[in-house]
């Protein structure tokens, strides 16, 4: 337990989660590319810590954006590694081509971001939820004392 909370935990904005993934994806896909020929097993079991990782960093008021951005960066990171003969055209192609081959990988970590966004938001309702219910117990045992309302 220890060691988990050595590892770095901040906390991004909905944009800025969403370009750490599309930034991340598009290194990941480069560097695949490069070193492996554009291998899509490769990429695609980066693809799903990438996901986890922009889940758990986001911020809570932007937890919706998770599940959004990281399909997004999938799309981003596939352009390296797609192929493509030369124009733009035929890029455009090969990278919606390989969207559809490897829509596996896509949906793969799109559920992961999205399971681990909505814990994330059941555990913080649960926390406001039970922070209300003893600010309110306060409050009436307060009332039952006769004295003044700590909330006020």
């Amino acid at each position: 337990m220890l060691a988990l909370r050595r590892l770095p935990n901040p906390r991004l904005t909905g944009l800025g989660s969403g370009l750490f993934a599309a930034a991340v994806m598009l290194v990941l896909g480069g560097l695949d590319a490069l070193l492996l020929d554009g291998s899509p097993i490769v990429y695609g079991l980066l693809f799903l810590p990438v996901s986890a990782l922009t889940a758990l960093w986001v911020r809570p008021a932007d937890l919706v954006t998770a599940p959004i951005a990281v399909p997004i960066a999938f799309a981003v990171g596939l352009v390296p590694i797609a192929g493509g003969a030369g124009g733009f055209g035929s890029r455009l192609m090969a990278v919606v081509t390989a969207l559809a081959v490897h829509a596996g990988w896509l949906y793969g970590g799109t559920l992961v971001a999205g399971v681990i966004a909505t814990v994330r938001k059941v555990r913080l309702m649960a926390r406001r939820r039970a922070a209300q219910a003893a600010a309110q117990a306060a409050a009436q045992r307060a009332a039952r004392r006769g004295a003044p309302d700590p909330v006020e």
